[in-house]
């Protein structure tokens, strides 16, 4: 589930969460939705066998699942092949336009993409990866991943995600620490737990963060959180700009002002994260 709202104590909506065991977990929910994020780029299509061995789910369990889904007609079967119809587009519609709040959020991002001629986003915070929900691209191309709505990074490396730990207590970032494996992206990447939380620790402190090619060498951005009006914590912005191009003392002295400008509007015009 995503977490884009959190209380302004810095306690997210969700701390307490269901464990598997639960009384009230429902374990097949579990499994279904499993099934349907099983799905990405890299696996549009799966036999039975794949499926069962990209969850860890026995064959029978594994094929219950995909027919029930493909019942549903969230799925689809072709030969020995299954894979994902356009209704699951449904669920992601469902999110966005409960999110009102997004739509005021995303003019913003553009107006800032028009002014400056970088691309900026919205993320939130999804266990230790941040998930961009809101995008506005330049036509520059940053990455060798392609970046939009649904895109999936890891938070420790992102300037966003830095941000969205940052507002976390001490005892959840600590948790949330422990799940992450760091390894070099780049030669400036962060290894250290330690230096990592350190960095976090000083943007919840500055209220902004600066990651410099540290996930993908060239790319360069700033981000800080963005309130609606009630104090409800909707997720990062970011700006995000080529390190050959754009100079740390432009990203701080320029961008970063502009940025926090922008959080500063969006706080006036959202009351709250419901819209």
């Amino acid at each position: 589930m995503l977490e884009s709202v959190y209380s302004p104590s810095g306690e997210t909506a969700l701390d307490n969460k269901l464990q598997p065991g639960d009384r009230d977990y429902v374990a097949a929910l579990a499994s279904g939705l499993q099934i349907l994020t099983a799905f990405d780029a890299e696996h549009p299509r799966m036999t039975l066998t794949e499926m069962a061995s990209r969850t860890d789910m026995d064959r029978a369990k594994a094929r219950r699942f995909l027919l029930t889904l493909d019942a549903l007609g969230y799925v689809r079967r072709s030969g020995r092949y299954f894979e994902l119809t356009p209704r699951v587009l449904e669920l992601g519609h469902a999110f966005q336009t409960s999110n009102t709040y997004r739509t005021v959020i995303q003019h913003y991002l553009q107006d800032i993409t028009a002014e400056i001629g970088e691309s900026s986003s919205l993320s939130v915070l999804d266990g230790i990866e941040v998930v961009y929900v809101v995008r506005s691209a330049a036509p520059h191309r940053l990455m060798a991943i392609t970046l939009s709505v649904g895109t999936r990074l890891p938070a420790a490396y992102t300037s966003m995600g830095r941000v969205l730990l940052a507002q976390l207590s001490d005892a959840e970032l600590d948790r949330r620490l422990a799940q992450i494996t760091l390894h070099a992206h780049t030669p400036h990447s962060l290894t250290d737990t330690q230096a990592l939380r350190a960095e976090i620790i000083r943007t919840r402190q500055q209220g902004y963060s600066i990651v410099d090619q540290e996930l993908d060498l060239g790319l360069r951005s700033v981000a800080a959180p963005v309130f609606a009006g009630n104090g409800d914590l909707l997720g990062a912005i970011n700006i995000s700009t080529n390190a050959a191009r754009v100079p740390l003392e432009v990203l701080e002295q320029d961008y970063l002002p502009r940025l926090l400008q922008l959080a500063d509007s969006v706080r006036r015009t959202v009351r709250s994260a419901a819209g």
